[in-house]
């Protein structure tokens, strides 16, 4: 049995005048591309930026990389050869005492920090979203802490907790409370830190949430309110769903920056006391340039597990913002 194959379709056309005439052929369509013009305008505008992020991240990370792979002294540094380690160096991270003092007060410095932080900035959000007399300037007055160079908070605050001069201990006793070793106590230091970073990290929350708040229409509320919604519904029904997204750019934001918190830490209390307020930014900076003897490898080490903490948090943040748009 013979298969013939079929051409396609060329039946003629019937013409006004009843003549026959063939079909013209389909149309095929044709990819314009962009003048050179164009395109070498376009690199010359991605030129700025590739040049910035290869200068000043994609090589920075990768002789930290190489750092945290080869056993670097001070005259190895400087004449640049090291032997290469591997996975010494992390090695010697996991192995040493502070490691987990210093995994456990990251983790609960980063996660007190961001709770208190968001909270206390939706609060404030939703405060100054009343449009009340006096609003606008207010809202200014929060930005303080955030515009203050760290150095300067960092100070103030070791002065407001100082032990015997401390404006915090004089309130406490006035009231009959017994002063607060806030930085030279193992039990308080991390606490000190932690309210110190929680006043600096609000403002940047209130503005960007305030900035969600604005996006939202007022006319969902008024038809919640007409359908007999309180405040606190108006809120949970209305406000806090459609300020998911902000929410979630602001929260990734502030992690990968209390992630890396180092000023405050180390001005205040340096880590200490006995490394009750160590945490892995801090213990990478003493492994690096605090001894007489730096370790520059182990140093390195643990600061690439800061970055890869923050990677995985954001990759974690794309892969759920990828699913709410497909959804």
């Amino acid at each position: 049995m013979k298969h013939t194959t079929q051409s396609p379709d060329r039946r003629p056309v019937r013409s006004r005048n009843g003549a026959a005439t063939a079909a013209p052929p389909p149309a095929r369509t044709t990819i314009r591309r962009r003048p050179a013009s164009q395109q070498w305008a376009a690199w010359a505008f991605l030129a700025p930026v590739t040049l910035y992020l290869a200068l000043f991240y994609a090589y920075p990370l990768f002789r930290n990389i190489d750092l945290s792979l080869r056993n670097y002294t001070v005259r190895s540094f400087v004449q640049g050869d090291a032997p290469f380690t591997g996975l010494a160096n992390y090695r010697t991270v996991f192995d040493d005492p502070t490691f987990a003092p210093a995994l456990l007060h990251t983790v609960v410095f980063t996660a007190v920090c961001l709770v208190f932080q968001y909270a206390i900035g939706l609060a404030l959000a939703v405060f100054f979203n009343q449009h009340f007399r006096l609003s606008a300037t207010l809202r200014a007055l929060f930005l303080v802490p955030w515009l203050l160079p760290l150095i300067v908070s960092a100070s103030t605050w070791s002065w407001m907790l100082n032990s015997d001069s401390g404006i915090v201990n004089a309130t406490l006793h006035a009231v009959g409370i017994d002063p607060v070793n806030w930085l030279t106590s193992p039990s308080w230091a991390l606490t000190s830190v932690i309210i110190a970073n929680i006043w600096i990290g609000v403002p940047f929350n209130l503005v960007v949430l305030y900035s969600g708040l604005q996006s939202i229409p007022t006319s969902l509320y008024e038809a919640a309110a007409l359908d007999g919604a309180n405040a606190w519904q108006r809120f949970w029904r209305i406000t806090f769903p459609l300020l998911r997204p902000v929410s979630a750019i602001t929260l990734l934001l502030g992690l990968v920056y209390t992630l890396k918190v180092f000023d405050i830490i180390w001005i205040m209390t340096k880590g200490g006391p006995a490394d009750s307020s160590t945490t892995f930014a801090t213990w990478s900076y003493q492994l690096g340039f605090g001894n007489l003897l730096p370790a520059f490898g182990p140093g390195a080490a643990v600061g690439n597990l800061l970055v890869v903490a923050a990677l995985v948090f954001g990759l974690v943040y794309v892969r759920v913002q990828r699913k709410q748009a497909l959804s």
